[in-house]
């Protein structure tokens, strides 16, 4: 089974994202994270799951779309490290650095 590494930037999204939504409905904010931890902890057993991401030329940073977020990550020998939780509305484009060249 391959290990989760979950990144300072990627916990930190969580958080952020917890808290956006819990202005509105802390319970909705609650499920909104419980989905995304439960979704990442699939790539335990099927790592190459999400898709490549379109802004990275690095096959190995894949992503996973979950309630709105996408949650890239690197494949790593042995290891899935999750790189960062963003809307799926943000412009990975302009971002600078990107969550795969940090």
């Amino acid at each position: 089974m391959t290990r989760l590494e979950w990144t300072d930037p990627a916990v930190a999204d969580l958080e952020n994202v917890r808290d956006y939504i819990a202005r509105d409905s802390a319970h909705y904010a609650n499920a909104v994270i419980e989905r995304l931890i439960l979704s990442v902890e699939r790539l335990r057993s099927f790592p190459e799951s999400g898709r490549h991401v379109p802004e990275a030329s690095d096959l190995k940073v894949r992503e996973l779309i979950v309630s709105g977020y996408r949650v890239i990550y690197r494949l790593r020998k042995q290891a899935v490290q999750i790189l960062a939780v963003v809307h799926s509305g943000r412009n990975l484009a302009g971002m600078k650095p990107k969550p795969w060249e940090a």
